[in-house]
């Protein structure tokens, strides 16, 4: 457990008599498959596909990988280099290193942002993982077997107009994710990730064999990988440019909470390079998988929980074993939103701790209680409480629902982006900065240090007034 909730250590020497959490990685192995499998998101199933083949296949990769390198690698490694510095929730944290650095005692409302902002996606996210859950067991089964576009499109909008249905399976998946949760770091998180991980790979391995020996494989290929710039327009960049920041989970704090139990020799540079990778290797096998399903079965991409709940169970109900390697398919869907879930409600569970003294299981309660709360709400918002408004000149339609996505999606985790790529490069102590980066050879940490000052908060900008299209 998090001990630091009962019994929390203090060290005068680097930290004065603050009180800092002091449970740590198992090992540096650890925090990678457990960042790693919490940036396994829905975006990587139902978006990034789609983003490839609009906008060039391997043109759009091009752009992304570089995206990532310019915008996601430079802000993981701030964002888990300043929750190693902090050792606390990200309010504490930046409450503590803004009173380092002298600066204005309001930087500790970023933190809270961060806060604010995990907190509704695990509302919501808990409601989007009980219809993975009810779709898998029913995929199982074989209820899907034998429907048509039109029933399978009935199916969906049946589940999402009942709330009691909804009601059981988010209270499940809220239930799965305390549980895990409230046992901490080493006995909790780390127990999860080393099976659930190794399972996770053993799913999208068994998923690309699968989908290898289809005849339209080499044509999914082509069309993924093949580049063709001439689709490539301002969109598409600006598109990967938002897919590097969502895909990566950077503006929620999240990543401050799990950089906060890394050991001081923990290499920042190494340890993010290798989460960016297990995030954009699963990206880029479930976006081969799911055009080659598709393509097999003669279905149209789509986008959305549309692809996931209606084209993909239609497009493997006309291919060979469709019925089982579809239930693969939502298991592992099912696994990345648990990995993530848990990811989101730890800066909630540490900072309930610090704030009300509480121990780590009555914090795990008191955040699952008021999550499970709020997802009720929106759980109505799909059939009673349903209303609709324009945001930007987007009509939104799903009332509460999309309140929250607006929130999140497009004001507190860019804005917390842009706060935190600031307050890295331009108010943190440069020498706590490079201690805890631990950037080799000596000239890197000027390069990056100058690079998070200038170009990524105006890369960042870019996203935040262009979230509008990518959201849509």
């Amino acid at each position: 457990m998090i001990s630091t909730h009962k019994h929390p250590v203090q060290r005068s020497s680097l930290y004065g008599s603050r009180k800092i959490l002091h449970e740590r990685w198992l090992s540096p192995s650890m925090f990678v498959l457990a960042a790693g499998g919490a940036t396994i998101g829905f975006s990587n199933f139902w978006q990034f596909p789609d983003l490839m083949l609009q906008h060039g296949g391997g043109a759009f990769l091009i752009v992304y990988l570089l995206c990532v390198l310019a915008i996601g690698l430079p802000l993981l490694m701030a964002e888990v280099a300043l929750g190693r510095s902090g050792r606390a929730s990200p309010f504490k944290t930046f409450r503590f290193l803004a009173r380092r650095a002298r600066a204005h005692p309001l930087w500790r409302f970023v933190g809270g942002m961060g806060i604010v902002g995990v907190f509704l996606i695990l509302s919501y996210l808990s409601v989007i993982a009980g219809w993975v859950i009810a779709y898998t067991l029913r995929a199982g089964f074989g209820v899907f077997s034998g429907l048509t576009a039109d029933g399978l499109n009935a199916q969906f909008a049946l589940m999402v107009k009942d709330p009691e249905k909804q009601l059981f399976w988010h209270t499940l998946f809220m239930v799965m994710t305390m549980y895990v949760a409230s046992r901490g770091v080493r006995h909790g998180l780390e127990s999860l990730v080393r099976y659930v991980m190794p399972v996770m790979l053993l799913l999208l391995a068994a998923l690309t064999i699968y989908a290898a020996t289809m005849e339209n494989f080499t044509f999914a290929i082509n069309e993924l990988f093949q580049p063709d710039f001439s689709k490539l327009s301002g969109a598409g960049i600006l598109a990967a440019m938002s897919q590097a920041f969502f895909s990566l989970g950077l503006g929620t704090g999240a990543m401050m909470m799990y950089g906060a139990y890394l050991t001081v020799e923990s290499k920042v540079p190494r340890l993010s390079l290798l989460v960016i990778g297990i995030d954009t290797v699963f990206a880029v096998v479930l976006a081969l998988v799911i055009v080659t399903v598709l393509t097999a079965g003669n279905v149209a991409l789509s986008t959305g929980p549309n692809l996931v709940f209606q084209a993909l169970p239609l497009a493997f109900d006309h291919v060979p074993h469709g019925r089982v390697f579809l239930t693969i398919f939502l298991a592992l869907l099912a696994l990345a939103a648990w990995t993530s879930s848990i990811w989101l409600a730890e800066p909630v569970m540490v900072w309930l701790s610090e704030r009300f003294s509480l121990s780590l299981q009555r914090s795990a309660i008191l955040c699952g209680v008021s999550a499970w709360a709020l997802g009720v709400i929106t759980i109505l918002s799909f059939s009673n409480w349903a209303f609709s408004f324009s945001y930007l000149g987007v009509v939104k339609k799903l009332g509460f629902f999309d309140v929250l996505q607006v929130m999140t999606a497009q004001l507190l985790l860019p804005l917390f982006g842009i706060m935190a790529t600031i307050f890295a490069g331009w108010i943190m102590r440069p020498d706590i900065t490079r201690d805890a980066l631990h950037l080799r050879p000596y000239w890197l940490f000027p390069a990056w240090l100058w690079w998070m000052r200038l170009a990524v908060p105006l890369m960042l900008l870019i996203v935040l007034f262009n979230l509008s299209d990518f959201l849509a």
